[in-house]
This record gives C-alpha cells, sequence and structure tokens, in this order.
C-alpha cells in the first residue's frame, strides 16, 4: 500500500470514528423527541398497571416529555409485548413493561409464539420481584393451606381458581399446586389480574393465586383470607403470612418480577439514557416507599442484570412448565 492509500485509509477511518460519536451524542440528545408510549401488556387495575401508573407521573417529569400509558391485554400478556417487539419504532420512543410471563414463561407454555422475548426485546432495567399469594374468600371459611388442601382433595369442584388469564403466572401457580397435592383443580381465566380480582372479592370465584401486590389491599381490608407466599421467605408486607414451606408444601417457589424492555436495535446511549432515569426515580426516597407498598422491593439494576435475568428464568420456568404438564393452545 503506497503512502497515498495509507493516509486515506487512515483519513476515511478517523471519520468513519467521528461519524460514530456525533450519531452517538445525537442519539442521547435527541431523545425523547415526542411522546412516549407505555405500553402494558394487560388490561388496567392489575399490577402491572398499577406500576406502570405509579412510574408515569415520574417519567414525565424527568423526560419532559407526555407519557402515555396504552394497556394492550390478551393472550397471557403477548399480544402487547409482541406490538412492541415487532411493530414499534426501534427508536426507545416505545417501552413496554415487560412481565414474567410473556419474557419467560409464555415460550414453553403457548404451541404457537407471537415474538421471541430474547432477540426481539432490548431490556432496560428490572422494576420488580413479587411473591404469588394463594388467598381464597372468606366465605370459604379455610384460615390455612393445610385446611384448604384438604378441604380441595375431598371437592375439588367447589374450589375453581381465577386467573389473570391462560400463561399468566396465576394460572401457572394454579397449575403447579395442583400437580404438587396430587388435585386437577378447574381454572377460570379473565383478561387481566384486576377483572379476575374483582370476581374473587365479590365471591364469584373462592380461590385465587395473585400477585401480591395487586392483592393486598384487600388483605388488609379482610376482604380476602391469605394463606401462604410463594417466595423463600416471608414477604415484609405481610409477615404474618406463612410460606408454602412453613405451611407444609416444600418446592413450591414462584416470582413474577417485572421490568422495562424496549425493541431490540433500540440505540445504546438511549437504552442507557432510559436505565438511567429509572435508576433516578428509584433513588427517591417517598418513591421507594410508594413503591415498597406494592409488595415488592426496589431491584433496578443495569440492562445486562435485567437481560440475565430474562434468559436465566426463560429456563428455569421453562422446565417448572413441563414438569407441570400446562399449555396453552
Amino acid at each position: 500500500m503506497n503512502r497515498f492509500n495509507r493516509r486515506a485509509l487512515m483519513l476515511a477511518t478517523v471519520g468513519a470514528g467521528l461519524a460514530l460519536s456525533a450519531h452517538t451524542a445525537l442519539a442521547q440528545s435527541a431523545w425523547p423527541n415526542g411522546p412516549i408510549r407505555f405500553v402494558v401488556p394487560y388490561p388496567p387495575g392489575g399490577p402491572t398497571d398499577l406500576m406502570a401508573r405509579l412510574l408515569q407521573p415520574e417519567l414525565q417529569t424527568r423526560l419532559g416529555v407526555p407519557v402515555v400509558i396504552d394497556n394492550k391485554g390478551g393472550a397471557g400478556g403477548n399480544l402487547g409485548s409482541a406490538e412492541v417487539a415487532r411493530q414499534a419504532p426501534a427508536d426507545g420512543q416505545t417501552m413496554l413493561l415487560a412481565a414474567s410471563g410473556p419474557m419467560a414463561v409464555n415460550a414453553s407454555l403457548f404451541k404457537r409464539m407471537p415474538f421471541n422475548a430474547l432477540t426481539e426485546l432490548e431490556p432496560v432495567v428490572q422494576l420488580s420481584s413479587f411473591p404469588l399469594v394463594l388467598e381464597v374468600h372468606p366465605s370459604t371459611g379455610i384460615k390455612t393451606l393445610k385446611d384448604f388442601i384438604t378441604q380441595v382433595k375431598a371437592q375439588s369442584e367447589k374450589y375453581p381458581y381465577a386467573s389473570a388469564g391462560n400463561g399468566t403466572p396465576q394460572h401457572l401457580a394454579g397449575e403447579i399446586f395442583g400437580k404438587a397435592v396430587g388435585v386437577r383443580m378447574s381454572h377460570v381465566p379473565y383478561r387481566g389480574a384486576g377483572p379476575a380480582l374483582n370476581d374473587v372479592v365479590g365471591g364469584q370465584v373462592p380461590v385465587m393465586f395473585d400477585i401480591l401486590g395487586s392483592s393486598l389491599q384487600h388483605i388488609q381490608a379482610g376482604t380476602l383470607t391469605p394463606l401462604a407466599v410463594t417466595s423463600a421467605t416471608r414477604s415484609p408486607a405481610l409477615p404474618k403470612v406463612p410460606t408454602f414451606a412453613e405451611a407444609g408444601l416444600a418446592g413450591f417457589e414462584l416470582t413474577a418480577w417485572h421490568g422495562i424492555a424496549v425493541r431490540s436495535g433500540t440505540p445504546a446511549p438511549v437504552v442507557q439514557k432510559l436505565n438511567a432515569t429509572f435508576l433516578a426515580i428509584f433513588k427517591d426516597p417517598a418513591f421507594r416507599k410508594k413503591w415498597e407498598a406494592l409488595g415488592t422491593p426496589v431491584v433496578a439494576g443495569t440492562p445486562e442484570q435485567f437481560g440475565a435475568l430474562i434468559r436465566t428464568e426463560s429456563v428455569r420456568l421453562g422446565r417448572v412448565v413441563r414438569e407441570s404438564g400446562a399449555t396453552v393452545d
């Protein structure tokens, strides 16, 4: 290579580096450039929706643009998640409140998935880690897990359980529980945790395995009776309620987690800026108190940490689904 060609190559390399730096700086400084669409893949009223509505005003204040919540429920969270994964622009202006069901469970539960969470969505930050709580309507008269198991084994038809829909953590918990105690419980799926919980509180359906943040206020009000939580240790929000292991059913641990994801291909500076925004929100003591009142600790971290959780849980929960025998057509 002669001196002219070497000089041309050097100039081209420097120019490409400057162009990349300028593009990165522009992507970071120009974002957000309009309203942000915040997709919640479940109907209003459930724990996922509650989290979004708690975060919305904080995001608007810190980002300086409107944040519009868009509830897109259906298919166990798959519909809204797939819309972000395959239809939203990869620019960070649309973000998904990603839930453990569509992100890690549904690929093993559904025969056909409309998106691939591992390749088509970019993790931003983990938001929550909720235990589920087995709860019954007070009219059942049941006070303990031992009593519930006895009653279900004797008359399973009297104890159908409600869920937020096929493929949701509430559904999966019921399937795992039924297999663990040797009983086939009748499943009553709803289009979201909110409608399901309303019917359980109203006594139309007597049982639910619900995400703690969704049911906490009803438990505290005495309109639902908690029997056990699915976490490894007791929840600080319900310190008197035993874990399943403490109540005599070992090996039944399941948590429902949530986070933020955007479409794959979103520029890294935008992902980092969005992550930094959420970390700043969770550093505020007043907000942390509100968040922990939902029944989950603050678990915010890096995009890489959330991505690792999604991959690990996809394997673990996939095994749980296969062992339970649960499927959704």
